[in-house]
């Protein structure tokens, strides 16, 4: 893995090489991935009782400093992100007001989809019922299993518009830079690198409340195997869509 990781690192571009319509096809294509597979793992997780599943690690993490701060999640998701497109900008060495208002830009149709399916999962279509809630020990397996897969269709929809690269969510942005400028095209380093902001956050939410919520199996599943999710989906899915218009600062190669 790590030397096909390394010839990715080699071949970094800076220009675009495929069209823009194919940039907003495969975008909107990884976004419904995303947003499907983070409404699996919420869904699944509220399926269970009581519920020991959690969410995805950034949720999570946002999700307690709400709690701790009193703020609703849209500002504890609004404020965090300003701070970690600040934070990226460091990283990169330049401030790029295209770069800030597409992290912006992408929580748009992002939250929309999510909206969308959470509707769906939950039933609120009449030509779907929802998931039932998990009354046996099968039913628990089944979610679970469904929890770990909502997590690699994240890690998959993060590998498909990472690569395009018009619009990401601050918190893929941060993982890109650290992926190819100080990892070598690690994605597994650079995801774990990546929950160091989350993790301080879920820390300074604990010493305030005493307590974790939204942490669970789902949450340790996505910490220890969505980076690597990614990387294998960089070569597996779509594998003839390049990195495309990567600006990292100068890399440590």
């Amino acid at each position: 893995m790590a030397s096909n990781e390394n010839t990715a690192n080699s071949e970094l571009l800076t220009g675009r090489t495929i069209s823009m319509s194919a940039s907003i096809i495969y975008f909107i294509i990884s976004l419904l991935i995303n947003s499907a597979g983070n409404v699996l793992t919420l869904v699944t997780s509220a399926k269970i009782h009581p519920s020991y599943l959690g969410s995805a690690y950034w949720t999570a993490a946002e999700a307690n400093l709400s709690v701790a701060f009193g703020w609703n999640l849209f500002w504890a998701f609004l404020i965090l992100g300003v701070v970690i497109t600040i934070l990226n900008a460091i990283l990169v060495g330049h401030w790029s007001w295209r770069r800030a208002l597409g992290n912006l830009i992408f929580m748009v149709p992002f939250s929309a989809l999510i909206q969308i399916f959470e509707d769906f999962f939950l039933g609120k279509y009449s030509f779907f019922k929802g998931l039932p809630a998990a009354n046996s020990t099968g039913m628990i397996i089944f979610y679970i299993l469904l929890n770990f897969f909502g997590v690699a269709l994240i890690g998959t929809g993060i590998s498909i518009y990472q690569r395009v690269n018009l619009v990401l969510h601050p918190a893929d942005d941060l993982m890109q830079i650290l992926r190819f400028k100080y990892f070598k095209g690690n994605a597994n380093l650079a995801m774990w690198a990546s929950y160091i902001p989350p993790t301080i956050m879920a820390i300074i939410a604990f010493v305030i409340t005493q307590q974790f919520t939204n942490f669970g199996i789902g949450t340790i599943f996505a910490f220890l195997f969505q980076g690597g999710i990614t990387g294998i989906a960089d070569r597996r899915v779509f594998p003839g869509l390049k990195h495309q218009a990567l600006d990292v600062g100068k890399q440590d190669l």
